[in-house]
């Protein structure tokens, strides 16, 4: 997401930060680049002018031109005004209410509301260890209902039981109750679209307002639709007491136009947005994550928590363990790269990593993407047991079939092997300056997990490497 706006805007940034010193005419000239940049990401003209207005405003003081990094304290009041028309504070759900609390879906038809509502219950299910229900109160889209209870069934989260011929206002009257009897923390109402707004979609949605008095009502757009996903959440606002919006297929919109106009135009809070089809695709929005990720600075801590989530604790032991002993064989290589899989592949870690036009850059230039994490594990799993265990026993003899069964070439082959020996060689040097402990000394003198994330460091953990983020030699493995 944000790729073409954060591609301009690093651009702007870089000229400004590459100069000693800036004078007035300087900064007005890098906000006329902005002002465009941001008008081609689409984002709303009013917003567009605000933000210029203020940035420039702070921009032009005598405390930032005659500072002695100017182009960083520029770059600084950007940062912080981008946060402030993002929204500022994360915004969580407001669930504090005599359960069930209520959740109320709205938007047009195709914006991805069903798929949403499965996500969120997931979430609340998972994270917040909530008793969830979902209720879909659309009957006008054939197999809506249907849909929902499928997407139920695959997250383990229970549906309201489909009445033929109940309507919208029935079905939630009877959604309350069930959910009210049977002891859920939490009750989704799914309710139905329209391929435009109109007022029988309006009147319909305030009718099961009214008697479901939701905690949240929660707005689901389109980011793809642009501008004219804002004007859809204005014209919801007006007739509805919207708490929220959540933006679906983000990671489809590389410019973001409709994320940095949503809070501004509508008041309301981005609290969600959708990052993929799959049902664990839905992130909590961060403004000031998403800023620094707009310019470029990357989003570590959205890197740790995700690592941290996907990161199995066995798995992790056993790492640390091997670390330890100064050891590391083709099995653990194989963990690590399906820990990248898990975590998205290269594409969603780079785009966290401090310097991501860097990094992304780098990885075009070498023709990088998960193919290559698919390639690699094709070469582990065709060698036997014991070549995964002694790489040192694999011959030319022995990388020719290698290279046969997976696919491949016994460069590709050679390739993998000699990242293998730089990572190993990184455990025999964490080994020698005393284990973990002694790893844990060195990252403090290097600047903690931000400095090695930005320096080229390879995985989290292990000294040395090729692109941030990556494994020692990974930039080496490259596509044919």
């Amino acid at each position: 997401m944000f790729e073409s706006l954060s591609e301009r805007l690093s651009g702007v940034f870089d000229r400004l930060r590459g100069r000693g010193a800036l004078n007035e005419n300087d900064v007005r000239e890098a906000m006329r680049e902005v002002r465009i940049a941001l008008l081609e990401a689409d984002v709303a003209l009013p917003v567009v002018r605000s933000f210029v207005d203020s940035v420039t405003a702070k921009a032009v003081g005598q405390s930032v031109l005659k500072s002695i990094t100017p182009g960083q304290q520029v770059v600084k009041i950007v940062n912080d005004a981008l946060t402030e028309i993002l929204g500022s504070e994360t915004s969580d759900l407001e669930l504090a209410t005599t359960p069930p609390a209520i959740i109320m879906m709205v938007g047009l038809q195709g914006s991805g509301k069903t798929t949403t509502t499965a996500k969120i219950a997931k979430r609340l299910k998972e994270k917040e260890r909530k008793k969830v229900m979902m209720a879909s109160l659309d009957v006008n889209r054939p197999a809506a209902q249907e849909q929902l209870a499928v997407l139920g069934t695959q997250i383990d989260v229970a549906t309201l039981p489909i009445v033929a011929g109940q309507q919208p206002v029935e079905i939630a009257r009877r959604a309350m109750q069930s959910a009210k009897l049977q002891g859920f923390d939490v009750l989704l109402l799914d309710t139905a679209g329209r391929l435009h707004v109109d007022q029988a979609l309006m009147d319909e949605m305030k009718a099961v307002a009214d008697v479901a008095t939701p905690a949240e009502t929660l707005l689901v757009v389109d980011s793809l639709t642009g501008q004219d996903a804002v004007n859809v959440a204005k014209s919801f606002g007006e007739q509805v007491a919207l708490t929220g919006v959540v933006l679906t297929r983000m990671d489809g919109d590389a410019r973001g136009g409709a994320a940095l106009s949503m809070r501004a135009v509508t008041g309301k809070p981005i609290k969600f947005v959708g990052t993929g089809e799959k049902l664990d695709g839905l992130d909590q929005f961060h403004p000031g994550r998403v800023a620094s990720r707009i310019l470029g600075m990357g989003d570590v801590v959205s890197l740790v928590e995700r690592a941290a989530e996907t990161i199995q604790a066995e798995e992790a032991e056993a790492m640390a363990a091997k670390m330890a002993k100064g050891q590391f064989d083709m099995n653990d290589l194989r963990a690590q790269l399906n820990q990248m899989k898990r975590m998205g592949g290269l594409g969603a870690i780079a785009g966290m990593i401090p310097g991501l036009k860097k990094a992304q850059t780098a990885m075009a230039q070498s023709g990088m993407d998960d193919r290559v994490l698919l390639r690699m594990d094709a070469i582990i799993t065709s060698m036997t047991g014991k070549e995964r265990s002694k790489p040192e026993l694999i011959n030319a003899k022995r990388k020719i079939r290698i290279a046969n069964g997976s696919g491949t070439t016994v460069q590709d082959v050679n390739k993998l092997l000699k990242m293998h020996q730089e990572m190993a060689s990184a455990m025999k040097r964490i080994k020698k300056m005393g284990g973990m402990k002694g790893l844990g000394a060195l990252l403090g003198k290097a600047g903690g997990l931000g400095g090695m994330m930005g320096g080229g460091g390879g995985m989290p953990g292990l000294p040395g490497g090729g692109l941030p983020g990556l494994p020692p030699g990974f930039d080496k493995f490259m596509k044919k």
